[in-house]
């Protein structure tokens, strides 16, 4: 356990220690809150959805954590060129403990983005409609923190050089959140946009998240949680699995 927090602790203080990287992690989801929260607003409204900032905001809360929960892989890629991942991997213990501290790590930080975004969202003008579920809803912020996460040290175990990293990330995640319904609702939509957002992890995250803090969903809370929880232990065994494999 004593590994798993060293590098836990390693990754929630580099993120204190980078003002920069906070600050402008917040550029895109501030822009899709104004730009489209009161952009399409009217245009919403006028289509019988309500008030579209309500609907917004859980989207991209959930796109904020994704993105930094995925590009913190980026740090396996860094620690492998700068010799560090190097004297991890030759300590005496297991690569399995490694990974963990590191993806709950990354996980951290990326759910303290979340609450980030949150807080711009109600003063901005959301509001929660259940403000009791707010500490349940960041159990489920981290869980899908902890699902991406995974999955970009999974990815970053694979790559040795940064460009690389970014564009195959870029590709994967940029579907993930167009089509997870974070934007327009998944009602009425095409067979295929249905389909799609069916097997997409975040769509179920955005969902749970919808449940709890303004009560709209397509599926049950449970289903929701457990579908994040199934797919969060086989991603953290197919990233660990990868990681045991990394050769410096």
């Amino acid at each position: 356990m004593n590994t798993i927090y060293i590098l836990w602790l390693r990754q929630v203080k580099k993120y204190f220690r980078s003002p920069a990287r906070i600050i402008g992690s917040l550029g895109q989801p501030l822009l899709f809150l104004l730009a489209l929260g009161y952009g399409f607003g009217a245009i919403y409204a006028k289509a019988g959805g309500g008030n579209y900032l309500q609907f917004l905001a859980p989207g991209v809360i959930c796109m904020s954590i994704l993105f930094t929960s995925v590009f913190s892989g980026i740090d396996v890629i860094w620690d492998r060129q700068f010799g560090f991942l190097k004297e991890t991997l030759v300590a005496p213990v297991s690569r399995f403990k490694i990974m963990l501290g590191r993806t709950l790590g990354g996980a951290t930080t990326a759910t303290m983005q979340g609450c980030i975004v949150l807080i711009l969202a109600i003063i901005f003008g959301f509001r929660p409609e259940y403000w009791f579920n707010i500490p349940i809803a960041l159990v489920v912020m981290f869980i899908i923190a902890v699902l991406f996460t995974a999955l970009g040290t999974a990815i970053a175990s694979l790559l040795k050089d940064i460009q690389g990293f970014q564009l195959i990330v870029n590709f994967l995640i940029m579907p993930i959140f167009f089509l997870s319904g974070s934007l327009f609702p998944l009602t009425n939509v095409p067979a295929a946009i249905s389909f799609i957002a069916s097997i997409d992890p975040l769509s179920y995250g955005i969902d749970a998240l919808r449940s709890l803090i303004i009560g709209t969903s397509l599926h049950s809370l449970g289903l929701d949680v457990g579908v994040l929880l199934v797919l969060v232990f086989i991603l953290l065994g197919i990233g660990s699995y990868l990681f045991s494999l990394i050769q410096i």
